[in-house]
């Protein structure tokens, strides 16, 4: 399929001929294969003739050039084409071939999850639930958020605790030595008892 542009090489409206050149830029710069018919040369007649039977007129009695056509059929006009181009939709227009849509390949699944899969946060699945085992794993871990004082603070307060178990274990222990002398005290207190008994025989 073959686009073909008819034109007027002697038209004095500068207004044609702007229109004209502008077609032609436009396809050179996508690439678009066309042929540039100038029904004024010598020994176009049919081609003048097939045009103005083909085209569609709105201002004048016979459509002026430019018209456009692919092969036979007809696509339209400087107005129609411009318009199809700021559109994006060009080769519609010139009744072209689509491109064929790429076909894009899902993800690969892994273990449920599809790879390079992420949540809104910007953390892939995976990596999510790793924290969650490490933090499970090492459940004093000092949160990253917080600031430095709040770390210092929370710092204080381990090595507070562990005084506190330390000054509490060394209380048990005065305790409990106290405990073993009373005892032993007790029992010499009952000897003496003894002692006094023999006396009072």
């Amino acid at each position: 399929m073959v686009i073909k542009v008819y034109t007027s090489g002697i038209s004095g409206n500068k207004e044609v001929k702007k229109r004209q050149q502008r077609i032609m830029m436009i396809l050179d710069s996508k690439g678009i294969n066309y042929e540039a018919i100038d029904i004024t040369e010598p020994g176009r007649e049919l081609d003048k003739h097939f045009m103005q039977d083909n085209a569609k007129a709105k201002d004048s009695k016979h459509p002026l050039p430019p018209q456009i056509f692919n092969e036979e059929d007809y696509c339209g006009d400087y107005e129609g084409f411009d318009l199809a181009n700021e559109n994006d939709v060009l080769e519609a227009f010139l009744k072209l071939p689509l491109p064929a849509t790429p076909v894009i390949e899902p993800p690969p699944v892994v273990n449920g999850t599809h790879y390079n899969e992420k949540d809104t946060d910007g953390i892939t699945p995976d990596n999510e639930r790793n924290e969650d085992i490490i933090n499970a794993l090492v459940p004093n871990t000092v949160d990253s958020d917080k600031t430095d004082d709040e770390k210092e603070d929370i710092n204080d307060k381990d090595v507070m605790d562990v005084d506190n178990k330390e000054t509490d274990s060394a209380v048990n222990d005065d305790r409990e030595m106290d405990g073993g002398n009373d005892q032993k005290n007790g029992d010499d207190g009952g000897d003496g008892d003894v002692g006094g008994d023999g006396d009072a025989e």
